[in-house]
This record gives structure tokens, sequence and C-alpha cells, in this order.
């Protein structure tokens, strides 16, 4: 029964190809081999199984998972600056694995501001960096900001950050989306970590990155976002397509668990889909809604610019 499950997948998979010359030339096995596991006379082997799922992307979720237990895959831990490198590496992979085309939706529930949109060459890249790296530092050493020096990351950030906004992509915000990194630049301050003058140009540029993003709001038409101020907002990020679906569920700030159950991306996709029924449409709402809703983040950075 699986392995004619499986043969059905790969089938959809290969439109109007042989199945037999696919299936031999993979396996390297001759075509009469093949022949006999496609008319099910012989079974693919473990080996064989995964490699034919590997190859064209098969989830095996749907073949040894119930309604209680699906399969998922967890990123690299990231507990060091160079670990950066894979993290990032790893979600161009998840891109590049992804059958991006028209059909895909990038849903983002931003209890942040979404990490794609600080992967630049700016102090407040920088900034953020620094700031992951200290709290995922079990031994918890401070250096001040000013010696924080991270290795070269923009070939793959620029690059993930330009396969992100390409997408059509909804994103869910409320008003303490901005207060996080408010409360970081607050507390690196107070500390004496962050210069007062490191702070100002940081703020600066988070407000320009805001502004880009209400500008987005307003001219993109493949950019929506949302105002929930009835849900708390958690970070997960899903990847929606009718042929392939993948959910991204945070572990940390660098980690996540990526799970392509077909179920349970449908679930995900009916629970997006509820929180937006009972959210504001920012781009569709009027220029008065999305004035209000921006100016309160304006407000926030400018009291703390304000304060220090």
């Amino acid at each position: 029964m699986y392995q004619e499950r499986l043969l059905q997948e790969i089938r959809k998979k290969i439109g109007n190809k042989s199945l037999n010359d696919e299936i031999a030339n993979i396996l390297s096995i001759s075509y009469d081999a093949a022949h006999r596991r496609t008319s099910l006379k012989a079974k693919f082997s473990f080996e064989e199984g995964l490699e034919l799922a590997k190859y064209y992307q098969i989830s095996l979720n749907q073949f040894i998972t119930s309604d209680q237990q699906i399969l998922a895959q967890k990123t690299t831990a990231v507990t060091e600056t160079d670990d950066l490198q894979s993290f990032f590496q790893n979600n161009l992979n998840v891109f590049e694995n992804l059958p991006l085309s028209d059909g895909m939706t990038i849903y983002y529930s931003a209890k942040d501001i979404p990490f794609f949109y600080t992967l630049s060459d700016t102090l407040l890249s920088r900034f953020k960096i620094y700031v992951w790296m200290n709290l995922l530092n079990a031994k918890q050493v401070f250096i001040p900001f000013l010696r924080f020096s991270p290795p070269n990351f923009e070939p793959n950030t620029k690059e993930l950050r330009k396969k992100y906004e390409e997408q059509n992509v909804i994103e869910l915000w409320n008003d303490m989306t901005v207060s996080s990194i408010l409360q970081q630049i607050s507390f690196y301050y107070d500390t004496r970590l962050l210069q007062r003058n490191e702070a100002q140009i940081i703020l600066d540029e988070l407000k320009e990155l805001i502004e880009y993003i209400e500008q987005k709001t307003e001219n993109n038409p493949k950019f929506h976002l949302y105002e929930n101020e009835l849900m708390h907002l958690s970070n997960d990020i899903f990847f929606h397509h009718p042929q392939q679906s993948l959910f991204a569920l945070p572990t940390n700030m660098f980690g996540y668990i990526l799970i392509n159950d077909a179920k349970t991306c449908s679930e995900t996709k009916n629970y997006f889909e509820h929180q937006i029924k009972n959210s504001k449409s920012l781009g569709t709402s009027g220029n008065r809604d999305r004035k209000i809703f921006f100016n309160k983040m304006y407000e926030q950075i400018d009291n703390l610019k304000h304060k220090l």
C-alpha cells in the first residue's frame, strides 16, 4: 500500500515523463528492475524509498503519521555568532525547496518585527544580532556593543530578504510588535553597554524601517498588513502553497520546528485565516486607520529617543 502511494506521488511530480525511466535513473537500476517495482512485483528497499522521497521532495508524513503523531524537522541550534551562517543558509534552503510561484503566500505572526527586515548592513541589524547572541549565550558574557563585530553575513542575508520580499506576504502586527526592540535598546543603554549616539542611530534606522513598511503597506499589492488587537502574536511563519506548505514554529530566536504535514498545514492555514477575520487590514481600511497605527509606533520611537 505504501509503495503504491509513493508511486502515485511521484507520478504527480513527473507529469507525462516515463515513470520507469525516472525510477531507473534515480536509483541507478535497470529498466526491467524499475518496471518490477512500478508494477508492484518487487518492493522498494528502505533506502530506495528514502532516496525517491528525497529526490522528489515528498513528505513521508503521509505514510507514517496519524492525527496524534507527525514528523517534524528541527533547525540547527544557534549558540554562537558563527552558527548564524548556517541559520541564514537553512532559511535560504527553505525558500529554494518550496514551489515559489504565484500560488505561494507567506503568513507571519509578528510578535517582533519580522527578522527578514533587519537583514541589512545597518547598525540596527548589527544590534539585533548583538541582542540575539547575548540572549542565546548561556554564560551571558556581555561586551559593549561598540566592540561587537559579527562575521559578514551580507551575501546570504541580502538574498534571504530579497526572497522574502518577492513573495505574497501577509503579516499580522499589533501595538507590541515594535516594543521588544525598544525595550532592548533601553536595557542596553541603561547598562551602559550601548552608547547614546549608537542608540540614537539605531532608533533613526528603526524609524526609517517602519516608514518603509508603511509605504509598502500602501503601495505594494503583494504585501498585506493586518492589525490584530485580540490575539497574542507568536512569530510563527507559515509558507502556504496548494502543492506543498510548511509551518515554521519558533522554539527560540533562532530555532524552528519545521512541519510539512498536510493536515497540520491545513489547520494552520485555517487558524491564520481566522485571525485575519478578527484583524483590521491596514492596506484597505483607509489612510486614517493606517496613520493611527503607524503613528503609535513613531510616537514610541520618539519617546524613547527623547528619554535618551
